[in-house]
């Protein structure tokens, strides 16, 4: 096995069309966040953006995007941004994780959500996820009608805030293809008075993060677009939504809303508005991304199963780590009570911190 390290920038033209070969061979690789763009975007928001050229036998067998960090410490594209992560290869294809990083000089890959139908990162989880799917598969009608037969009592309740947006004095319109910069600085403006409420930390108080977005919005391409959807009331913006989109399914990233129209579910009757037009495209579904919320388990028809874990070689870096999860497991166990939950809180935090400082 043969392992190089580039920028998406710097992929060769034959190393580009493999890539795009392994996406289009395989369903599971449907998703935006594995198209050859997203890396690139990456590569805008970020300069440690690089790419794992994996090679047998002089073949191209895979690729591994990453950020490979200030420390050496490796982390799947996007980092705490990104929703769903794999090695890019075709589905028969078994990639050693472990060999790759040790060609690639990196002791430790750390990952969150690694696609668990594949094998390196199903072995290596410490636990699993699952993300969140629309079916549309047979169109939008179809979905809605399947989720009325299983959860009849949420359909209702979406069918009735339909009828309340529709007889607002006001009116309202759809924007599938928002395209003003005032949508933008308000989802900013609305996330970020979400995360002060929910104590959680602003993922947009860091530059790089914006920057992404704002990549993938300039994106509009056959394999990869970046979107941007809003709802008006008369004409006041109540909810958006950036996300993005492969060729095959759209992925529902960053919703935010008026906090006045909470009551109207104005972020619930955006999404379902998004996933009518993804249909529209031939999308076989929308990914909602892990999270257990309500209104993804009030809408969903099915979730793939994501791994969270880590493949390291032997180092200093992987003895630390080991070390710091030998105490929390440690802590955990003992008869504490509720303090015993704090170190792995802790630990868990101070990771997905790192992510967002690329450490």
């Amino acid at each position: 096995m043969d392992v190089g390290s580039k920028r998406p920038s710097e992929l060769s033209d034959a190393e580009k069309q493999a890539w795009r070969a392994f996406v289009a061979a395989d369903p599971a690789l449907a998703s935006p966040y594995f198209a050859l763009e997203f890396a690139e975007c990456c590569q805008e928001a970020r300069d440690d953006t690089r790419v794992l050229v994996i090679r047998r036998g002089g073949q191209i067998i895979g690729f591994l995007p990453l950020h490979t960090g200030k420390l050496g410490y490796a982390r799947p594209l996007a980092g705490p941004m990104g929703d769903v992560q794999g090695v890019i290869t075709e589905p028969d294809v078994e990639v050693d994780l472990h060999e790759v990083l040790h060609k690639a000089g990196l002791p430790l890959f750390a990952f969150h959500a690694g696609l668990s139908s594949q094998k390196p990162f199903r072995d290596h989880a410490d636990e699993t996820v699952a993300s969140w799917m629309l079916d549309l598969s047979e169109g939008y009608e179809a979905w809605e009608t399947r989720r009325g037969q299983v959860d009849s009592k949420a359909m209702r309740t979406l069918r009735g805030r339909r009828r309340k947006l529709g007889e607002l004095e006001r009116g309202h319109r759809y924007v599938m293809e928002e395209t003003s910069e005032a949508a933008f600085d308000r989802m900013l403006e609305w996330k970020g008075q979400q995360y002060a409420a929910t104590n959680v930390f602003n993922v947009f108080s860091v530059a790089w993060t914006r920057d992404l977005l704002k990549a993938v919005l300039r994106r509009k391409g056959e394999f990869f677009s970046g979107s941007c959807s809003s709802l008006y009331v008369g004409d006041e913006l109540v909810s958006v939504h950036i996300g993005m989109e492969s060729d095959r399914l759209s992925h529902y990233w960053f919703p935010a809303y008026h906090a006045d129209y909470a009551k109207l579910s104005a972020g619930v009757l955006l999404l379902t508005e998004a996933a009518r037009a993804a249909a529209a495209k031939g999308h076989v579904a929308l990914e909602l991304g892990p999270g257990d919320f309500q209104f993804k388990r009030d809408l969903s028809s099915y979730q793939i199963g994501l791994a969270r874990g880590c493949i390291a070689n032997p180092s200093l870096l992987l003895a630390t780590r080991n070390a710091g999860r030998a105490l929390t497991r440690t802590v955990e166990t003992a008869p504490l009570g509720p303090v015993r939950q704090w170190p792995g809180k802790l630990m868990r935090k101070i990771d997905r911190l790192s992510g967002f400082y690329a450490l």
